[in-house]
């Protein structure tokens, strides 16, 4: 007995330097290894949500009303010809509202006559392939503040699967270990649940891109290099294995 206790003691020691975040318990009156473990997958991401929109001013309402409708027109317009369907495009927030002289940013504009500003966006859902394009397309038709993507997966389930299934045999591998280590056998998987944690996302962060009026975009000009996350699915599992 008191040697099983130190083999015990040992694998746990083991156990507890190399995988800090396993929890592995055995239970002799019922024969069974009780194994919590994590794994991950990672995947690139295949569907892009590309933020594109603009913020312009007036003197008054109705002309920077009218302004800021022309720009709106123009890009769904380009984003249209470009061959980005319609239902791929939803709009995300749109204001008119007059300038407050209080502020600091507003106080040259104000002291120029500028009286009102207008701001809208879109978010465009495509390829991941095609966002470098829809940015481009969108700030050479007048969208000077554009550039948040989000990045996803179609069917993210897949990945969450393929992250449990990693923690599951991870948690096998190391039942066995500790099997052998008492000098019994393995038996079968009697239970097992899984734990989802939240999606992470892997890679650079999003880029924004802001164009003044003074730097616009000219056509000729190629898209940004833009490449997609890698995303990550996490597992945690517990499982509790017999042993013969």
């Amino acid at each position: 007995m008191r040697i099983v206790r130190c083999v015990l003691a040992l694998l746990f020691a083991v156990v507890t330097l190399s995988a800090p975040a396993q929890t592995i318990q055995i239970n002799k009156e019922n024969k069974t290894i009780a194994i919590t473990t994590s794994d991950q997958a990672e995947a690139l991401a295949d569907t892009a949500v590309v933020t594109v929109g603009f913020h312009s001013f007036g003197k008054d309402q109705d002309s920077t009303y009218a302004d800021a409708t022309r720009t709106s027109n123009a890009i769904i317009a380009a984003l249209t010809s470009a061959g980005v369907p319609k239902e791929s495009v939803e709009s995300a927030d749109q204001s008119l509202s007059p300038l407050d002289p209080v502020r600091d940013q507003d106080n040259a504009r104000y002291a120029q006559g500028i009286r009102f500003e207008f701001a809208q966006s879109w978010h465009v859902t495509v390829l991941a392939s095609a966002a470098a394009n829809v940015l481009h397309v969108g700030i050479t038709a007048g969208a000077n503040e554009s550039g948040d993507i989000q990045w996803q997966l179609k069917q993210d389930d897949a990945l969450q699967a393929e992250a449990a299934k990693k923690a599951l045999e991870h948690a096998r591998q190391i039942a066995s270990q500790m099997a052998a280590g008492l000098g019994v056998k393995l038996g079968t998987l009697v239970y097992a649940s899984n734990q989802t944690p939240a999606q992470i996302m892997v890679g650079a962060a999003d880029e924004t891109v802001t164009v003044t009026d003074k730097a616009a975009p000219k056509p000729n000009l190629k898209p940004l290099a833009i490449s997609p996350e890698k995303i990550q699915k996490t597992a945690t599992v517990y499982a509790v294995f017999a042993i013969e």
